[in-house]
């Protein structure tokens, strides 16, 4: 399924904009991505966390005219805008929410397409290409986000309908829990610290750029703490796709060791990433919702942690 050609409207997502001569060093100070690393050729995932290290929102961020745009589920959208502006008031920069602006589509093997309407997208994750008014990002291996403004937003779609088939969002997701590209949503606000979402493994959290809000308590787990819950990718025969949030039990726990990212519908079955206690994850003995819920089984991602080379970020 997840293998074809196709593309899908991003609905699941609003914009975020932070615009203004000191938007990049405002940011900086508030984000677990390293803004200097930005270009018109890169973009990076990111994290905006508490003081105390938990993830308010994850995002997908990018250079964009006098500012950077900031791609985060939509739910997230207000209350993160909310709390930055407390931030912001003695910041030149100015922060909206610019969903109306933009269409985003999810382009999976389709490189082709991209390379027709000039954008030569490289295969090196967060790569990024434009033309006026487009902007494509590398996301994943064979995965782009092909972002467009709004007024031409018609145009394009007719184009990407003429040459590929059109997919439904789960698929997309699908492609994203195979990635191992964890997500925070409503239900997850203020749960995770960046990396029980190996966020760290996927470019999203540097540990050269300085202080930043909760950066004591996310760099202290790298260097000194034994993480003891991170990310795992795993599969569920099971009709009903879980929620994020979903607790997940181990009878040899007793109790809650886990819950899940984000779930979509495969073939045969249901994948899914999901924060799980090291322990339990390396037991097996895995259940949905209750300890008698339906089993889990672990599958692998696409990454290996390595703590030495995250930190060189």
């Amino acid at each position: 399924m997840a293998d074809s050609a196709f593309f899908c409207t991003l609905s699941h997502e609003g914009v975020l904009a932070v615009r203004g001569v000191d938007a990049g060093k405002f940011l900086q100070g508030q984000l677990t991505c390293n803004l200097n690393y930005l270009s018109d050729s890169q973009a990076s995932l990111g994290a905006r966390c508490t003081q105390k290290g938990r993830m308010q929102s994850s995002f997908r961020i990018v250079l964009e005219g006098d500012g950077v745009l900031m791609a985060m589920a939509t739910e997230l959208l207000e209350p993160q805008l909310a709390d930055l502006k407390k931030y912001a008031v003695f910041s030149k920069s100015k922060l909206t929410d610019e969903s109306p602006a933009w269409v985003r589509f999810g382009l999976e093997n389709a490189d082709t397409v991209l390379s027709g309407l000039g954008l030569d997208l490289p295969a090196e994750t967060d790569s990024v290409v434009r033309q006026p008014s487009l902007i494509a990002i590398r996301v994943s291996p064979g995965r782009a986000e092909l972002w467009v403004r709004a007024e031409q937003a018609d145009s394009l779609l007719t184009q990407l309908r003429e040459q590929l088939p059109e997919g439904d969002l789960n698929r997309w997701l699908l492609g994203q829990v195979r990635a191992g590209i964890g997500q925070v949503m409503a239900a997850t606000r203020e749960l995770f610290i960046p990396q029980m979402l190996n966020l760290q493994a996927v470019g999203g959290v540097s540990f050269k750029k300085g202080c930043y809000t909760g950066q004591e308590i996310v760099a202290r787990m790298q260097y000194l703490g034994k993480l003891k819950r991170r990310l795992y990718r795993l599969e569920l025969d099971a009709a009903e796709l879980p929620e994020p949030g979903t607790p997940l039990f181990s009878p040899t726990h007793g109790s809650s060791i886990g819950e899940v990212v984000i779930a979509a519908r495969a073939e045969r079955n249901i994948e899914l990433l999901a924060v799980l206690q090291a322990e339990a994850a390396e037991d097996g003995n895995l259940h949905l919702g209750a300890l008698e819920g339906p089993a889990l089984q672990l599958l692998d991602l696409p990454y290996e942690l390595d703590r030495d080379r995250e930190i060189q970020r």
